[in-house]
């Protein structure tokens, strides 16, 4: 089986766009939450999620946008591009948000937004964190996005290493259990402006890979879309450098 993996598309839908162009055949579509906020077309992206027929979880962003997460822990630019893509959003993207698990498990596979511990709320940000996390979750593969940065941990002989998720050569998972983050769709926060997402290839079973890919995208458009929706300022200005 192979899955594309998204995360963080965050109502950019010129990223979308760009990875569903270059997607190869898969066989799934796994969405890893924050589909919505900071971005200027929750609704256009939910559509092309339903039409694609992608699996998605709940995340942070995603909830906040239906009152069902709370926002008062968002930064004030987050907090403002939440309370515009509230009021922005239509009974079908809230209908569709209101359906999305917290966790999604199937086969070899758990998917989250942000931990297998909390999978709303805490980031992943290094090997410590992650070794907290492998007792959560009793699959051998644990997808999750939330800190927009593509990296694979993976548990070896009670060590967890990290592999930073660069494109180019597929990283080959073998027997260890992993943590897979395939980066961020629409909000990049790596350095590079290109989209990111992941392509999961189960057919070799534990010589399975996660490839790491990045496509190019009309930043200007998102950016002009997001400036005539008077969202703040910062949020457009930092897709150019990735940050």
């Amino acid at each position: 089986m192979r899955i594309a993996v998204l995360s963080d598309i965050h109502a950019n839908l010129p990223a979308l766009e760009a990875v569903a162009s270059d997607l190869p055949p898969v066989d799934e579509i796994w969405v890893l939450g924050d589909t919505v906020g900071y971005g200027p077309q929750p609704n256009e992206v939910i559509a092309t999620l339903q039409a694609m027929g992608a699996r998605s979880v709940l995340g942070n962003h995603d909830g906040a946008a239906i009152g069902t997460v709370d926002a008062a822990y968002f930064n004030p630019d987050a907090r403002a591009a939440i309370e515009w893509t509230a009021s922005a959003i239509d009974d079908n993207a809230r209908a569709y948000i209101g359906t999305l698990p917290e966790v999604r498990r199937d086969g070899v596979l758990t998917a989250v937004h942000g931990s297998p511990r909390d999978p709303i709320w805490e980031y992943i940000t290094g090997p410590d964190v992650a070794a907290l996390n492998f007792s959560a979750f009793e699959s051998r593969l644990c997808l999750f996005g939330h800190t927009h940065l593509p990296v694979v941990y993976q548990s070896i002989d009670g060590q967890v290493n990290a592999a930073a998720g660069l494109p180019g050569e597929p990283v080959r998972l073998g027997e260890a259990r992993a943590l897979l983050n395939p980066g961020s769709v629409g909000q990049p926060r790596d350095g590079l402006s290109d989209a990111a997402y992941a392509l999961l290839d189960l057919d070799a079973g534990t010589d399975s890979t996660f490839e790491f890919r990045r496509v190019r995208y009309d930043i200007d458009r998102t950016q002009r879309l997001m400036r005539d929706a008077g969202l703040p300022p910062r949020l457009a200005e930092r897709l150019r450098y990735g940050r």
